[in-house]
């Protein structure tokens, strides 16, 4: 089995400090495989935004996976926004747009869904599908298969249908060619998880698709501060949700939901046929 946090939607810049001891504390004693960042680490993509979110990634267990979001790349400099849109995320978190994680068991691929054109939407493009199609190849049946990206590929029922990321459906089969298990986000600032079932009919294939709310922002858009961590081993993942506790001045598991793999893909278990006779 293993161990997945999600973090999202930092936003330094605009965060509670009060949580991030707290959740830096809470995150080490899951001792989580991989932990993963699904975008917006800064509020307006600032050197000095960056640098505080770098300062607390590195107190986070390793590996880690991390994408930019929407808010990492300058707004009102045009200049950056568009020649450098990335240049600061680049230099104070990392390189890589489409970090990997792949063992024995659990496989993880980070994919760049922000965009310089659009102020807060997201994309994918087909190079970054073909990219993953061949990072994929040749993983074992075993290994949960895992993509994260700040825009979300399904909402939940009480968001618009325009917050999805651009050229989804497109991406959705690319995802059923390679058997892609779950789909992490952000963005939103609010928590879901379902399958995709509901969303794209593509042949019986369903993923598991979860979105976090915001780690650390101020801006909850109603929701407590929260966080996700996800027990992986097919055919079963159990999906958690970590919610900051004023009282108490931690974070504690708020609720868990469980999915089961069937042959069309990952079924939350309330929604599986009774089995028969």
């Amino acid at each position: 089995m293993r161990t997945v946090v999600h973090l999202s939607d930092l936003h330094f810049g605009r965060v509670d400090k009060v949580l991030l001891d707290p959740l830096a504390a809470c995150v080490e004693s899951l001792a989580p495989d991989v932990v993963v960042v699904s975008g917006d680490l800064t509020q307006r993509a600032k050197s000095t935004q960056f640098e505080q979110a770098s300062r607390f990634l590195a107190r986070l267990p390793r590996p880690q996976i991390v994408v930019p979001g929407n808010h990492d790349v300058p707004l009102y400099n045009l200049i950056d926004r568009f020649l450098r849109p990335l240049a600061r995320y680049k230099s104070h978190i990392g390189p890589e747009l489409a970090p990997s994680h792949v063992d024995s068991e659990l496989a993880v691929f980070g994919l760049n869904t922000a965009r310089s054109l659009v102020v807060k939407n997201g994309r994918v493009n087909p190079q970054q599908l073909q990219a993953l199609r061949d990072a994929m190849s040749g993983l074992a049946p075993q290994v949960v298969k895992v993509v994260v990206t700040h825009h979300p590929f399904d909402v939940a029922p009480t968001v618009d249908e325009d917050e999805l990321v651009g050229r989804a459906s497109q991406a959705m089969h690319v995802f059923a060619e390679c058997g892609v298990d779950v789909l992490l986000a952000g963005h939103m600032h609010v928590s879901h998880s379902a399958d995709s079932g509901d969303r794209y009919a593509l042949g019986g294939y369903e993923a598991l698709v979860v979105s976090a709310g915001t780690a650390t922002s101020t801006r909850g858009r109603g929701e407590v501060n929260s966080f996700n961590v996800m027990r992986l081993e097919k055919p079963r993942i159990e999906v958690e949700r970590w919610q900051w506790q004023v009282r108490m001045g931690r974070f504690e598991r708020a609720s868990v939901k469980m999915f089961s793999r069937q042959d069309r893909g990952w079924v939350a278990i309330d929604k599986m046929p009774p089995a028969t006779a």
